[in-house]
């Protein structure tokens, strides 16, 4: 599930929970995308926070839903309708942002991070490529170099 709620009356907060790790099942996708569209539709609301529950911002896909038929709204379009929302999302990284738990991050506006974070694209371990844009976004984030070890490894 996420969570929304509002602080100071401008901020729209989007709190991603799931535990352990806030992983992104069908049900955290969606509620994504409806609180998105909730905080874009209220004027009050003049940027958006994503953040995960319990000090850890997104583990990424969540394996329970691996070999299942596909449910709730893709991780791409979702991470594009945040990339393209005309209010600032700012993506607040505590604990891990792993896989595409990192993949929604690069799609915020923003990121800040704990200093203590971890942040990686784990499923190159598997022999899998990140799907969800990581690869394009995060070299023009970090430069090349320093990307493309963070993707290979």
């Amino acid at each position: 599930m996420a969570f929304y709620s509002r602080v100071s009356g401008s901020v729209g907060v989007i709190t991603l929970q799931n535990p352990p790790v806030n992983a992104l099942s069908a049900a955290v996708r969606q509620g994504i995308v409806d609180t998105m569209h909730r905080a874009l539709s209220e004027p009050e609301v003049k940027s958006v926070v994503i953040c995960g529950q319990n000090g850890k911002f997104c583990g990424g896909a969540d394996i329970r839903e691996f070999g299942a038929n596909m449910r709730g709204p893709p991780l791409v379009p979702m991470i594009h309708l945040i990339e393209a929302a005309e209010k600032p999302v700012v993506a607040a990284i505590e604990g891990v942002a792993l896989g595409g738990g990192l993949e929604l991050a690069l799609g915020c506006h923003y990121r800040i991070a704990h200093s203590k974070a971890r942040l990686g694209l784990p499923e190159v371990t598997l022999g899998l490529l990140p799907g969800a844009g990581g690869t394009q976004r995060l070299p023009r984030l970090i430069g090349v170099p320093a990307a493309l070890e963070l993707i290979t490894t």
